[in-house]
C-alpha cells in the first residue's frame, strides 16, 4: 500500500504531469510515427535499384534480389532481439544506434564496385538496422504507452511505413531516373540521420519517466526494472512459443503476407510494369499511390481490430489479397489504365492491414512476451518476403516474366485465410500473466 501511494504521488508531484491536455502517449505515438516515416526511406529504395544496377554492374535480377533478399531476412530476423534489446537499454537508445547503422549502409553503397559490397551495405548492415526499427518497435511503444485504443494505436504506427513511402518513392524514383542511383541512396542515409536527434530528445521509453499513467490505465505503473540477458529472453520466449500451435498458424500466415508485400509488389511490382513497357515514374507513382491508401486501410484495420474478431479480418484481408494478385498480370500495360488503377487502390487498402489484428492476436496469446513474440512472428513474414524477393528475380531471368509469381502468391494468400481462422481462441492474458506451454492449440473457427 505504501508503495503504491509514494508512486501515486510521484506521478502527481512530477512537473510532467498535467502540462498536456493530450495524454503524453499520443506525443510518443506521434514521434515514433515521425521516426518510422523517416526510416522508411530505405524500403522505397530496394525496387527502383533492379534496373540501374543490372545496366551498370552488370549483375543479373537474382545477385540483386538475393541482396533484398537478405536485407529483408535480416529484417525480421533481428527484430525480436531488438525487442528484447529495448526491454534491456531502452527504446531511444536501441532506435538511434538502428538509424545510424541504417545511414551507414546506404551510404557506404556509392562506392561499391562488386556484388559482395551490396550483400554487405544493403544486405548486413540496412538488414540490421532495419530490423531494430521493424513493427516490433510500433508493438513495444503500443505495450507499454497505452491500454486501451491499441488496436487503433497499432494501425496507426504501421501506416508511418506507408506514409514514408509515399513522401519517398516518387522523390527517390524521380533521383533515380534523372540523377542515377547514388544521390538516391545518399537521400536515403540522410533521412535515416536526420530523425536521430528527434527520438534522442523527444522520445520516451516509458509512461514512468515522466510520471504519466499509460493512456487508459487506471493505476500508475512503476517503470520496471531493465531486463539482463536480452538475447536469452529472446530465445527463451521463442522456445515456449514454438511449443503453442497459434505461433505456427501466425508466423505461417505473416510469411504469407510478407511475401506478398515486400517480397513480391514492393520488390518486383516497378520493374515488372517497366517490362511492359510503363516508365519507372509511373510505376513508383502507383506504388506511392499504394502507400496512400495503406494508410486508410490500416488505420481503419485497427480500429476494426478493437470491435471486431481478428481471426475473421484476417481471413477476408488474405483472400481479398488473393484474388487481386490473380488478376494482376491480365492489368500490367504501357499506360495507367482505370482497371490498373482499381488494383492499385484495393491493394493498397489491404497492404498491411494485417498487421492491427495478428498484433492482437500475439498479445491475446502470450501476453507481456507478445512483443518478442511478434517479433518472432515478423521474422517469420521477412523470410517469406525474402525468398519471393529472390525468387522473383530468379523467375524473371529463368522465365523473362514475373506471371508465375503473381498466380503462385495468389494461391498462398488463400492458404493464409483458412490457416486464420484455424487459431484457437484465447481469453485475454492479464498482465504479468505467463502463458502456459501447450494451453494454446488449434480449434475451429
Amino acid at each position: 500500500m505504501t508503495q503504491t501511494t509514494e508512486a501515486v504521488a510521484t506521478a502527481e508531484e512530477s512537473p510532467y504531469v498535467n502540462r498536456y491536455k493530450i495524454h503524453r502517449a499520443w506525443f510518443v505515438a506521434a514521434v515514433t510515427f515521425v521516426t518510422i516515416i523517416g526510416a522508411a526511406a530505405f524500403r522505397s529504395l530496394p525496387g527502383l535499384l533492379i534496373d540501374p544496377l543490372n545496366e551498370e554492374f552488370g549483375w543479373s535480377r537474382g545477385t540483386i534480389g538475393a541482396a533484398v533478399s537478405i536485407n529483408l531476412a535480416l529484417y525480421g530476423l533481428t527484430a525480436p532481439f531488438a525487442a528484447a534489446l529495448m526491454d534491456r537499454f531502452g527504446i531511444r537508445r536501441v532506435v538511434a544506434v538502428a538509424l545510424t547503422v541504417i545511414a551507414l549502409g546506404s551510404g557506404l553503397t556509392v562506392w561499391m564496385t562488386a556484388a559482395w559490397q551490396l550483400l554487405l551495405c544493403w544486405g548486413l548492415l540496412v538488414g540490421l538496422g532495419s530490423g531494430s526499427m521493424a513493427l516490433a518497435f510500433a508493438a513495444t511503444v503500443t505495450n507499454r504507452w497505452f491500454t486501451e485504443r491499441r488496436g487503433l494505436v497499432s494501425g496507426i504506427l504501421t501506416a508511418a511505413s506507408a506514409s514514408g513511402q509515399l513522401i519517398f518513392l516518387p522523390l527517390l524514383s524521380w533521383i533515380v531516373e534523372t540523377h542515377h542511383w547514388r544521390p538516391a541512396a545518399v537521400t536515403v542515409a540522410l533521412a535515416a540521420l536526420t530523425v536521430v536527434p528527434f527520438v534522442w530528445l523527444l522520445l520516451r521509453d516509458h509512461p514512468a519517466d515522466v510520471g504519466e499513467k499509460p493512456y487508459g490505465a487506471k493505476e500508475f505503473v512503476p517503470k520496471p526494472a531493465p531486463v539482463a540477458g536480452a538475447a536469452r529472453r529472446t530465445l527463451t520466449v521463442l522456445s515456449s512459443a514454438v511449443r503453442t500451435g497459434p505461433f505456427w498458424l501466425l508466423a505461417g500466415t505473416f510469411a504469407i503476407c510478407g511475401a506478398s508485400t515486400n517480397g513480391l509488389i514492393q520488390t518486383h511490382f516497378v520493374p515488372a510494369a517497366h517490362d511492359h513497357g510503363m516508365p519507372i515514374t509511373a510505376a513508383a507513382s502507383l506504388l506511392a499511390v499504394i502507400g496512400v491508401f495503406d494508410v486508410v486501410g490500416t488505420i481503419a484495420s485497427g480500429w476494426f481490430t478493437d470491435r471486431f474478431e481478428p481471426r475473421r479480418l484476417l481471413a477476408v484481408y488474405y483472400a481479398l489479397r488473393g484474388v487481386s494478385l490473380l488478376f494482376l498480370p491480365m492489368l500490367l500495360a504501357p499506360t495507367v489504365h482505370p482497371p490498373m488503377i482499381f488494383f492499385i487502390v484495393f491493394y493498397g487498402l489491404d497492404w498491411v492491414a494485417t498487421v492491427p489484428p495478428t498484433l492482437a492476436l500475439c498479445r491475446e496469446q502470450y501476453g507481456d512476451d507478445s512483443a518478442i513474440v511478434f517479433g518472432w512472428v515478423l521474422a517469420s513474414h521477412q523470410v517469406g518476403a525474402a525468398l519471393v524477393a529472390y525468387l522473383g528475380g530468379v523467375a524473371r531471368d529463368v522465365f523473362g516474366s514475373y506471371d508465375m509469381i503473381w498466380y503462385a502468391s495468389g494461391a498462398l494468400c488463400a492458404a493464409a485465410a483458412l490457416m486464420a481462422l484455424v487459431i484457437r481462441r484465447r481469453p485475454a492474458v492479464r498482465t504479468g500473466e505467463p502463458v502456459a506451454v501447450g494451453q494454446a492449440g488449434l480449434t475451429s473457427a
